[in-house]
């Protein structure tokens, strides 16, 4: 049993000096906002304030926004998506390449965007309703100038579920997918997955881009902190080519860069509570991490808890550290310098 587990220890030890030495060579990384409409709302905010703020003050090049189907259809047979037209709009306005989400599954809590009248259904009936919502976005944008990628569903092959998630279809990912390369053959269709609570082995081939997401810190559900920081960048890098990804077709889909919540928000927890999950030193560090994972994109998750941060408790660090890593000239110099 001693030689069992030096053995294993050793074996563990290499392993772990191996995604080390992997992790010191850096890459480009070309950075992305992911935007929630509904998140920016919770917090109180103006939320078409909130977005053109985020493009014309941060600047990205690519975005990541949801058609939701629990917005896009309120009401059974009643489709609109005024709100996703504005957006993709806006978009093209300045030449921001947008990766629109279509699924159960969207960015942001409560996970599936799934309208109340869908639940009630039998089996089939719900398929066919999630299949037409998916066809009506996909015809109405699939020629849209700002469009760049299709994401079907978010993390749809995490084995656990939670937020209103009881109800969600996984067999009906596939015919998702085959139903938006039916319709778009021109685009590529990017699927996601947990960076740290999940294997990649459905999510890795299941489209044409794989986006992982990377979250160095979280609180467990009893409010312990469980901190990443070990975890070497090599870890994700190795673990995308053991599934065939490259660095053109391995994305960052969330890069944590907000504090992590649990049954709490930003409006009813203290700052100093917040920041031990997410500082501007911790922002820094990600934005670093990540050029080291071997990625070629990386959407950062936070923005609308930025200009919260910005409007509603004039802390402006947040905003800065993105717009000097966008290489933005700040009001305040000094104050960047101080923050870096």
């Amino acid at each position: 049993m001693k030689k069992i587990m030096l053995t294993t220890l050793i074996i563990l030890l290499a392993l772990y000096g191996f995604f080390w030495l992997a992790s010191i060579k850096s890459y480009k990384v070309d950075y992305g906002i992911s935007f929630s409409k509904e998140h920016a709302e919770s917090l109180g905010l103006d939320w078409k304030q909130t977005y053109l703020a985020m493009l014309d003050e941060l600047k990205p090049k690519y975005i990541r926004v949801s058609a939701t189907w629990s917005e896009t259809e309120s009401e059974k047979g009643k489709k609109n998506s005024d709100f996703v037209d504005w957006q993709m709009l806006e978009a093209a306005k300045r030449g921001v390449k947008v990766t629109l989400v279509v699924g159960q599954k969207a960015p942001r809590w409560p996970e599936c965007h799934v309208p109340g009248w869908a639940n009630d259904l039998k089996s089939d009936e719900y398929k066919q309703a999630a299949k037409d919502y998916v066809k009506y976005v996909v015809e109405r944008y699939r020629n849209h100038p700002a469009l760049e990628i299709w994401q079907v569903e978010n993390e749809p092959y995490i084995k656990f579920r939670f937020g209103e998630c009881e109800n969600f279809d996984e067999s009906l990912v596939k015919e998702e997918i085959d139903l938006v390369h039916l319709l778009d053959k021109q685009r590529k269709i990017i699927i996601t997955d947990s960076g740290e609570l999940s294997t990649w082995i459905s999510a890795s081939r299941a489209g044409d881009i794989f986006g992982t997401t990377v979250y160095r810190i979280v609180m467990s559900p009893s409010g312990r902190y469980w901190k990443y920081d070990w975890l070497p960048a090599g870890f994700y890098k190795w673990k995308a080519k053991l599934f065939g990804r490259s660095y053109e077709d391995f994305f960052v889909s969330e890069l944590q860069a907000e504090p992590w919540f649990n049954d709490s928000n930003p409006t009813n927890t203290v700052i100093e509570e917040q920041e031990k999950t997410m500082n501007p030193e911790r922002l820094q560090k990600h934005l670093d991490f990540v050029q080291h994972i071997g990625a070629s994109r990386a959407y950062l998750w936070g923005v609308e808890w930025w200009y919260w941060m910005k409007e509603k408790q004039g802390d402006e660090r947040y905003w800065d550290v993105i717009r000097a890593r966008q290489g933005i000239r700040t009001p305040d110099p000094l104050r960047v310098k101080e923050v870096l």
